[in-house]
C-alpha cells in the first residue's frame, strides 16, 4: 500500500503550533501589564476589621531594680487579611513617651483603649492611612511611660532599648507577653521584620538612637525635629540653654508608679548633668552622632531651620555624620519652628512619606530614590529642590570681619584685616535687637556687613565663627548670628504656632472608626513681614574654650580663641539685601547669661567666619562687587521678637 500522508496529523500539529505561538505572543504582550512590579500600595484592606492587640516586650533591663526584667508595651494595629492568607507585612513604628501625658500632633492626641484594654485610637494618621495599604503600625510606650515598666532615662540605654527590643521581637529575637506581668508569650508571626521608625521631637530622637545601634530589621527612619545629641539640646558649647535638665524631663513624662520606683535613675540623671555646661559621660552616652557608622537604615530627616526647641545644629551634625558614612538619606528643611510637616505641607508630605515607605519597606521601584535629595522652603509655602544637599559647588568659604567707616559697624570680606571691635554683654538684649540695629553702632554687639548685594547669595549647610577675644571678667558668654538685612515675608516662628495657624475645617487622610478618626484640623502659614531675618545662630561659653568636658575661670585681660558652631541652614540672601555677621554676648531668651557682664574685645586679625557658600568665594566676590542697590525695609518691621525659651520645655 502506498504510504499515506498524515494530513490530519500535520494539520493538527500546525494548528497546535499556531495556537501556541499566538498564546506566547499574547502572553508576551500582556505579561508586562499583568506582572509589572507595583509602584504604590493601595488601600485594599479593611481598617474597621484590623487586628488590634497589645504586647509587652522584655527589654532585658532592670533599671528599677525590682529583680524582674522590665517590659515595654507595644500597641499594634494591623490588617487582618494578609495574616489569614499567610502573608507577612512590614511595620511602621512610633516609640514615644507622650502617649498618656502630653499627646501627639497638633491636636495633642492620646492613646485610648476599649473596655477590654485593646488599643482603640493610635494618635496621628499613620494607622488610618497605612494599615489599609498593607502595613502594621505599632505605637511603643517608652520605658517608664503609660503602660510600660522600667524608668525614663531621657535618651539613655532604657529609652533606646525599649524601642530596639520591639524591633528585635518583630524579627524573632526577643520575647513578648500578652500582659505586663503574665507568662503567656506571643510571637510576631504576622511581621516580615522590615521596620521603619517615625516620630517628631523625642520620638524622632529615639529613632536616631535606635538606628545608631545598627539593629537588624530597621530599614528606615523618618526623624522629624529630632535630637542627635542630648548635650546639644541643653547646652551650647558650655553655655546652658535651659534652666532645667533631663531629670525634670523624666518627671514630666513618667507614669506615677515609675516615679516612685525610679528615684535612683533620676538621681543619676541629676548627678550626671550638673548645671556647669560640662560635657559629662552621661551626655556622651546620649550622643548618637558618634555612632553614625553603625547606622544600617536609610534616613529621611525633617527639620525647621527656625526651630528654637530642638535647634537645627542637631539636624546638621547628624546629616553630616550620615553623609560621611555613606547612609542613603533625604531631607526637608522648612522655615517653621518645632512643627510637623503634616501641619505645614500636608498633601505633599503624605504623598512623599507614602512613597518613601513603599520604596524602603515594600521594595517598590517608584523612583523616589532618584528624585532630588532635598526640599527647602524659600518663603512661606514656596519650596525649591536640590539634587544633592548641600548643593554641588558648595564650598566652605572663609570671610574676614574688618573695621568700617563708622565706628562699631564693620565690613565682611574675603581678605584678612586688622584692628579690634569691642562690645559689652547685655543680657537684656538678643538677636532681634542686634539685627534691628545692625547698621548702627550699639554697645552690646559687633556687627560686620556686606554692601548691598548685586546678586543672590546662597548659604547651604553649617557655618563656623572663630574668634579671638579678650574678656574683662572671669566668665563670658558668646553668640554669633548670621542675618539677612532686607525686607521679607517669612513664617512667624516666634508665634505660639511657630509658623502655622490652626483652622476650623478638617481633611481626612485614611480610613476611620468611631474611636479613631482620620480627619484632622487644617492649618495655614502664619506669616510676618520683617526687615531682617536671623537665619543661623550659635553660642558658647568662653570658659569652655579649651575643652567641653571642663570649664575654667577666665583671666581678665587675657586673649582666648574659640570656635562657635552655628546651626545648619539653607538661606538665600537676595540681591539688594546685605549679609551681616554679628558677634555679641548673651542672646536674650536663647541662652542663660553668665554671672558677670564682661566687656569683650575682638582681635579682628584672628577672627573669621567660615560659611557654606554655593559657588564658594567666587560667588561671594561676584555678589558683593555687583551693583546691588539697597532694598529698603518697610517701616516698623525690623524683625521678630524672640520669646524666652530658656525655661522648662519638652522636645
Amino acid at each position: 500500500m502506498p504510504k499515506r500522508t498524515p494530513t490530519r496529523t500535520r494539520s493538527a500539529g500546525l494548528a497546535a503550533f499556531v495556537a501556541a505561538a499566538v498564546a506566547a505572543l499574547l502572553a508576551g504582550l500582556l505579561a508586562p501589564a499583568a506582572q509589572a512590579a507595583p509602584r504604590e500600595s493601595r488601600p485594599v484592606y479593611s481598617y474597621a476589621d484590623a487586628v488590634r492587640e497589645s504586647v509587652w516586650v522584655d527589654t532585658g533591663l532592670d533599671l528599677d531594680r525590682d529583680g524582674r526584667t522590665d517590659r515595654v508595651a507595644a500597641d499594634v494595629v494591623r490588617p487582618a487579611e494578609p495574616a489569614r492568607a499567610g502573608r507577612r507585612v512590614p511595620v511602621i513604628m512610633d516609640a514615644s513617651p507622650y502617649y498618656s501625658c502630653c499627646g501627639r500632633g497638633n491636636e495633642s492626641q492620646l492613646k485610648t483603649y476599649d473596655d477590654q484594654g485593646r488599643i482603640a485610637r493610635l494618635p496621628l494618621f499613620y494607622d488610618n492611612f497605612f494599615v489599609p495599604r498593607g502595613y502594621a503600625v505599632v505605637g511603643v510606650d517608652l520605658a517608664g511611660t503609660n503602660r510600660s515598666d522600667d524608668c525614663v532615662d531621657v535618651g539613655g540605654p532604657s529609652d533606646i532599648t525599649s524601642a530596639k527590643a520591639v524591633i528585635d521581637w518583630l524579627n524573632g529575637r526577643a520575647t513578648a507577653y500578652t500582659s505586663r506581668t503574665g507568662t503567656t508569650t506571643v510571637r510576631a508571626d504576622w511581621s516580615d521584620g522590615r521596620t521603619g521608625m517615625i516620630g517628631k521631637s523625642w520620638d524622632a530622637t529615639i529613632a536616631n538612637g535606635v538606628a545608631a545601634t545598627g539593629v537588624r530589621g530597621l530599614r528606615t527612619i523618618v526623624p522629624i525635629s529630632g535630637i542627635s545629641a542630648w548635650y546639644d539640646y541643653y547646652v551650647a558649647q558650655g553655655a546652658e540653654m535651659r534652666d532645667d535638665g533631663p531629670d525634670r524631663l523624666s518627671d514630666y513624662v513618667q507614669s506615677a508608679d515609675a516615679r516612685a520606683r525610679c528615684t535612683a535613675v533620676r538621681k543619676a540623671l541629676t548627678d550626671g548633668t550638673p548645671r556647669t555646661g560640662d560635657l559629662t559621660p552621661t551626655w556622651t552616652e546620649r550622643d548618637y552622632v558618634k555612632d553614625a557608622a553603625k547606622v544600617r537604615a536609610s534616613v529621611f530627616l525633617v527639620h525647621g531651620t527656625q526651630d528654637l526647641n530642638v535647634r537645627a545644629k542637631n539636624v546638621g551634625q547628624w546629616w553630616d555624620a550620615l553623609a560621611r558614612n555613606g547612609v542613603h538619606r533625604k531631607i526637608w528643611l522648612s522655615q517653621t519652628g518645632h512643627v510637623d510637616p503634616f501641619d505645614y505641607r500636608r498633601g505633599a508630605w503624605v504623598d512623599t512619606l507614602h512613597r518613601w515607605f513603599d520604596h524602603e519597606l515594600l521594595g517598590y521601584d517608584n523612583g523616589i530614590d532618584r528624585e532630588p535629595m532635598a526640599d527647602v522652603e524659600r518663603a512661606p509655602d514656596r519650596w525649591a529642590t536640590s539634587a544633592v544637599w548641600p548643593p554641588a559647588g558648595t564650598a566652605a568659604t572663609t570671610l574676614h570681619p574688618a573695621p568700617g567707616r563708622t565706628a562699631g559697624v564693620g565690613t565682611l570680606a574675603v581678605r584678612p584685616a586688622t584692628g579690634t571691635a569691642t562690645f559689652t554683654d547685655d543680657p537684656a538684649r538678643g538677636e532681634s535687637d542686634w539685627a534691628a540695629h545692625a547698621a548702627e553702632p550699639t554697645p552690646e554687639k559687633a556687627a560686620f556687613l556686606t554692601p548691598p548685594l548685586g546678586g543672590d547669595l546662597r548659604l547651604s549647610g553649617s557655618s563656623r565663627v572663630s574668634v579671638t577675644v579678650t574678656p574683662s571678667t572671669a566668665s563670658a558668654r558668646l553668640s554669633a548670628v548670621l542675618v539677612d538685612l532686607g525686607p521679607a515675608t517669612i513664617r512667624d516662628y516666634t508665634d505660639d504656632g511657630e509658623g502655622i495657624t490652626t483652622l476650623t475645617d478638617r481633611t481626612c487622610w485614611g480610613a476611620s472608626t468611631p474611636a479613631d478618626s482620620a480627619c484632622f484640623l487644617e492649618t495655614a502659614a502664619k506669616t510676618a513681614d520683617v526687615g531682617s531675618t536671623v537665619f543661623s545662630r550659635g553660642w558658647a561659653d568662653l570658659g569652655h574654650h579649651a575643652s567641653l568636658t571642663h570649664g575654667e575661670p577666665l583671666v581678665p585681660g587675657r586673649a582666648y580663641t574659640t570656635t562657635l558652631e552655628l546651626a545648619t541652614s539653607d538661606h538665600v540672601v537676595p540681591k539688594g539685601h546685605r549679609l551681616a555677621l554679628i558677634v555679641a554676648g548673651t542672646d536674650r531668651g536663647l541662652i542663660l547669661p553668665a554671672s558677670t557682664r564682661p566687656a569683650l574685645t575682638l582681635d579682628l586679625a584672628r577672627t573669621t567666619a567660615t560659611l557654606p557658600l554655593v559657588g564658594g568665594a567666587d560667588a561671594f566676590r561676584a555678589a558683593v562687587t555687583g551693583r546691588g542697590g539697597a532694598v529698603r525695609a518697610p517701616h516698623g518691621t525690623a524683625g521678630l521678637r524672640v520669646p524666652d525659651v530658656t525655661g522648662v520645655r519638652v522636645p
